[in-house]
């Protein structure tokens, strides 16, 4: 399905009012974490690549940046872009990544953008333990991802747009049906806020902080940062 849509993912999240601008702001709190100019940072899940401007817009110049996704749509697509020589994409599956390959414990920050809800439910300790594993003491991780489990009205305002707007809009510009309804069913069965939060403490992580997203997201979107023990 992220295959099919990917020529044209960037319009359709493109007319999402806010989207670009909480990239933004999940990239700039890890960039304000990770405080140093020589970075090393993964951008998990990158999809086409816009996390990925985010990430490199927030970081030094020196930064290196590796963006890994599971679809080799999306990653043509972001590939196509033009980035600064830091830069590299891959394909990679979080929860069976390859961390001796990746670099185990040599990674500043890790942003992840709406990736842990496309990860079945009984893979995702594993796959928040990978990325532990990536990060070097003290690094940070930053996800940002929709959640409204346990909140009734997030919950109903996220079935009036999307049936209203994003379903409809999947239609008629992508023709791909079957993407934005699993969008639409994929937000409804994640974590509620306070299980995400116990699976970053269970696998080692602390200083766990939380904010919702502003604007029509209230409620609904969410970034989380969390750092590994030094």
């Amino acid at each position: 399905m992220f295959d099919r849509g990917a020529s044209r993912y960037d319009l359709l999240v493109g007319l999402n009012p806010g989207y670009h601008a909480e990239l933004r702001r999940a990239a700039e709190a890890l960039a304000e974490r990770v405080g140093r100019p020589d970075v090393k940072a993964i951008d998990l899940a990158c999809g086409s690549g816009a996390s990925t401007r985010a990430l490199v817009d927030a970081l030094p110049d020196e930064a290196t940046v590796l963006g890994l996704d599971a679809s080799p749509g999306m990653l043509a697509q972001a590939e196509a872009k033009s980035w600064p020589a830091g830069v590299s994409f891959a394909t990679a599956v979080a929860g069976d990544l390859d961390t001796e390959a990746l670099g185990r414990e040599t990674w500043d920050g890790i942003l992840s953008a709406y990736l842990f809800r496309n990860i079945p439910e009984p893979d995702r300790d594993a796959a928040v333990a990978e990325v532990f594993d990536l990060l070097a003491p003290g690094g940070w991780i930053v996800v940002q991802e929709y959640s409204v489990a346990g909140r009734r009205r997030a919950t109903c305002l996220w079935h009036l747009v999307c049936w209203s707007i994003i379903i409809p809009l999947g239609v008629v510009v992508d023709r791909n049906l079957g993407l934005y309804r699993y969008l639409w069913r994929s937000v409804l069965e994640f974590d509620d806020l306070q299980r995400f939060g116990d699976r970053l403490f269970a696998a080692g992580f602390t200083d766990v902080a939380h904010r919702d997203a502003v604007g029509w997201q209230r409620g609904i979107l969410h970034t989380f940062a969390a750092r590994k023990p030094g």
